[in-house]
């Protein structure tokens, strides 16, 4: 359950290259390009979206959970503006042990420039510090090299598998649990 006084609908947070912003009505055709891609949706745990509407309905369900601080999701952009580039997520929050979920995706085009890299430091720095997290956790495909790769940089650890937990598409994948405590040496 959320502490009601915690809310993400004006959070904003500036790393060198990239603004994280709660996302807004106009970014719903960024947002398909990204989740309605095959590649990017490779490794998701949902197939990508056939059409716009999902994204019409992410934009709405986003406004009602970062009033709430039922869940935080920032869309990337450009310090100097732009299209939406990716998102990052803390969600699953869970009070009494202070620990929430990570999740990422970014589009195709910006893949190889470290940008998820800088989105998630500053994600993971304000989640143990000013929302005073003790541990994060992220559920990935243990296929996805890349992601693991990011974890591991961000200081994250696998901890174990957990065997055939998804069927996406007719597909069924093992998920990797990572987790990073907020004790744990910064990277």
């Amino acid at each position: 359950m959320p502490t009601p006084a915690r809310h993400f609908s004006h959070l904003r947070l500036r790393t060198p290259r990239l603004t994280l912003r709660p996302l807004q009505a106009g970014d719903e055709a960024d947002l398909f390009a990204i989740f309605g891609d095959p590649q990017v949706m490779r490794w998701w745990s949902t197939p990508a979206w056939p059409s716009m509407a999902p994204a019409q309905a992410l934009v709405e369900s986003d406004a009602l959970a970062l009033a709430s601080g039922e869940s935080l999701r920032l869309g990337l952009v450009a310090r100097d503006g732009g299209p939406v580039l990716g998102t990052c997520s803390l969600f699953a929050f869970h009070e009494d042990s202070r620990r929430a979920e990570i999740g990422y995706a970014l589009a195709r085009a910006a893949w190889g420039r470290g940008l998820m890299h800088e989105a998630l430091s500053a994600l993971v720095a304000h989640a143990f510090g000013p929302l005073g997290l003790h541990r994060l956790e992220a559920d990935i495909d243990p296929r996805n090299a890349a992601s693991a790769r990011a974890l591991a940089r961000l200081g994250f650890r696998e901890e174990g598998r957990l065997r055939e937990r998804w069927i996406v598409g007719g597909e069924v994948s093992d998920s990797a649990i990572w987790g990073r405590l907020a004790s744990d040496p910064a990277p």
